[in-house]
């Protein structure tokens, strides 16, 4: 219970010196773009220096859940590039997302499962048997925010390993339209200029993709009849 305390209070202070600093203001898209020639040039100096800071404060946001991983990974895009900005965004992404995961399952697992475990564990069987499909669909899909994936993934019984690669490769697609459209920087007045419909439309057909051989189990099995027992013959 202390560790939980102690955890839950560096949370809290974290996230609430954010707030008190207003830190946020840079993290806006018009901070961005008056600020990328400097940090285009100290990276261009400090390349190793850069890259490691860039990735430090990405994990920092995602674990903490705070506001501002679209813009920093639009900078990405302006700062290295876009295939080294995603594949930077993607280290970052990754490990913020798994301490958050793994911190809501260390602070709220235990209290969820005595509480509500007997109506989750049809959700925790089904989420089990198909976790890799199911994360990636929920990677994949804009529909839901990243910020909630990790903590109630947390508090299912997905393993480690498939969160971790399901959320390292289920990014990868969103985050290489975003960090492309920051190499293009001078032609986003909006954030609402990058995801268009048909973005989000290939999003969510990725998605369902990722759900098929789920959907082919699910139907496989429905079809299947349940096998009968033989009967025993009795000797006479």
């Amino acid at each position: 219970m202390k560790k939980k305390i102690i955890l839950l209070s560096v949370i809290v202070i974290a996230v609430a010196l954010f707030f008190v600093f207003d830190l946020g203001q840079y993290l806006s898209l018009e901070s961005l773009k008056s600020n990328r020639d400097q940090l285009r040039t100290f990276y261009e100096t400090n390349a190793a220096a850069m890259i490691a800071a860039f990735i430090g404060v990405y994990i920092v946001t995602v674990a903490l859940s705070l506001p501002g991983a679209t813009i920093l990974t639009l900078c990405a895009g302006a700062i290295f590039g876009s295939v080294t900005g995603t594949l930077v965004v993607n280290v970052g992404a990754t490990i913020g997302a798994t301490l958050a995961f793994l911190a809501a399952r260390f602070l709220l697992r235990d209290w969820v499962e005595k509480n509500f475990g007997a109506k989750l564990k049809p959700f925790n069987d089904g989420f089990s048997k198909n976790a890799i499909n199911y994360m990636l669909f929920l990677r994949l899909v804009p529909l839901f925010p990243f910020f909630l994936i990790n903590l109630v993934s947390g508090l299912t019984q997905i393993r480690l390993p498939i969160y971790f690669f399901g959320t390292m490769f289920g990014t990868l697609p969103g985050t290489f339209v975003y960090a492309n459209a920051g190499s293009n920087l001078a032609n986003i007045n909006q954030l609402s200029d990058i995801a268009s419909p048909q973005v989000l439309g290939a999003f969510a057909l990725l998605g369902l993709f990722a759900l098929i051989p789920t959907l082919y189990k699910l139907i496989k099995s429905k079809k299947t009849p349940p096998s009968k027992p033989e009967k025993i013959q009795q000797e006479g």
